[in-house]
């Protein structure tokens, strides 16, 4: 909220100030500097005595009510030559001073005004100037208050802005929090705002794509679920069948196709449990947490690998220490990043684990032909297998990769592919401080 509110206030303040530069420069264009009336009002104690006393006498008093001013006034009052005056004064106010008026010259708290224009009072005096100064002319006392003025304005700005930046920024607090517990998986998760919200319509729009997308997404667990189920049923039949047709078949050549088509039952059984492991981590509302050693685990996964003619490396460096979190889905990613390495090596196969106060890094790597860096955000996808992988020697269903992922993400770490200094490709998982124990 601090943010929102400041950058609100600072426009707004940003704007009054733009508008009172525009307003003075108008204004001075339009109707004169509005500084001079600020000096106007402040000696307009002496003006008005010069005005409405001294002009007022007549010719032969003149000098005399100027001579008494002099002795009453804190402000000094003296006679100069017009061209003196003339000189003391920009060109664009000769003008006003050639017309007899009070000209004033806030900058040195000074006025000047002619005698008279036709040398009524005196000889001469058409050529003289009454200069006024020490007058108490403060510009700096003027804006001072200008300033405080606008200060006064700003915090009386603060309270509004204050009160419209807590509603709003609660409102969009509240969006925030149900976008990342929707995606955090809590598809139930829903804004619930009052209509007078500003941002109501948003969050009525959000609650109804969250409608939608919970909707497909159930459907398609469902479908999925259903159906990897529904195939059991079949495949237990076939292979039933299958048995009791080897045991009556006497030809070598139906024999091996009839173990053939036992291979095909199984991959398709395989494939099976791997749609239900999915639909397992979809459905799961978060790993069943419990503290466990790291080291035992991992080697678990590297002993439980079929014998390869690839070397197995492991470094498990130090102080592992426990992780809380699921053991077996942890187990159950790395299990498959390492059968997936042991797949496309060609020599070696290297298990790395290191742990610092923030996080424990595991990484799986191979000297294979690696996966190129167009590719890598696609290999976590459900059934996404490259193209030189699609053989079914080697290239499995494509649902090993996301389902490490998906075990990791529960956990809210994550899974990334990068070039290995073996040649191949090197998965890290990174597991953040939240799992960790001591």
């Amino acid at each position: 909220m601090n943010r929102l509110f400041f950058r609100f206030f600072v426009l707004v303040m940003l704007s009054i100030t733009a508008a009172t530069f525009v307003i003075y420069f108008v204004f001075a264009r339009l109707f004169g500097d509005p500084l001079d009336d600020i000096a106007r009002r402040q000696a307009s104690a002496q003006i008005f005595l010069l005005e409405q006393y001294v002009d007022r006498a007549p010719a032969d008093e003149w000098l005399g009510r100027l001579n008494k001013v002099r002795e009453v006034s804190e402000a000094h009052f003296d006679l100069i030559p017009l061209d003196q005056a003339r000189a003391a004064l920009p060109a664009r106010q000769h003008e006003a001073l050639e017309r007899g008026d009070v000209v004033l010259d806030p900058q040195h708290k000074a006025f000047f005004r002619r005698v008279d224009l036709r040398g009524d009072r005196y000889i001469g005096s058409n050529e003289e100037a009454i200069r006024a100064y020490n007058l108490p002319i403060d510009l700096g006392q003027a804006l001072a208050m200008e300033v405080v003025r606008y200060v006064v304005v700003a915090l009386a700005l603060l309270v509004p802005i204050a009160l419209w930046s807590r509603s709003h920024w609660r409102a969009l607090q509240t969006l925030s929090r149900v976008a990342d517990e929707f995606g955090a998986g809590q598809l139930s998760a829903r804004a619930h705002l009052k209509p007078a919200d500003a941002v109501f319509p948003l969050a009525e729009r959000i609650n109804a794509m969250a409608e939608r997308i919970q909707g497909l997404l159930e459907a398609q667990k469902n479908l999925l679920h259903s159906v990897s189920h529904e195939l059991r049923t079949p495949i237990a039949r076939l292979e039933f069948a299958l048995e009791l047709l080897a045991e009556r078949a006497g030809d070598p050549a139906l024999t091996k196709r009839i173990a053939a088509m036992e291979g095909d039952l199984t991959e398709l059984n395989d494939l099976v449990n791997e749609l239900l492991s999915m639909s397992k981590l979809d459905n799961a509302q978060g790993p069943q947490r419990a503290l466990f050693e790291l080291e035992p685990l991992l080697r678990e996964c590297a002993d439980g690998l079929h014998p390869r003619p690839q070397r197995l490396h492991v470094d498990l460096g130090e102080r592992l220490g426990s992780v809380d979190g699921d053991r077996r889905l942890i187990g159950r990613a790395i299990g498959n990043l390492l059968r997936n390495a042991q797949k496309y090596a060609a020599h070696e196969v290297a298990l790395r684990v290191r742990r610092d106060d923030c996080r424990i890094e595991i990484a799986v790597e191979d000297d294979g032909p690696g996966i190129p860096e167009e590719e890598r955000e696609r290999i976590f996808e459900p059934f996404y297998r490259l193209d030189r992988s699609r053989d079914r020697a080697t290239g499995g269903f494509g649902l090993g990769l996301s389902i490490a992922h998906k075990a990791i993400a529960l956990h809210g770490g994550n899974l990334k592919v990068e070039q290995s200094t073996l040649g191949g490709a090197r998965f890290v998982i990174s597991l953040p401080d939240g799992v960790l124990s001591a």
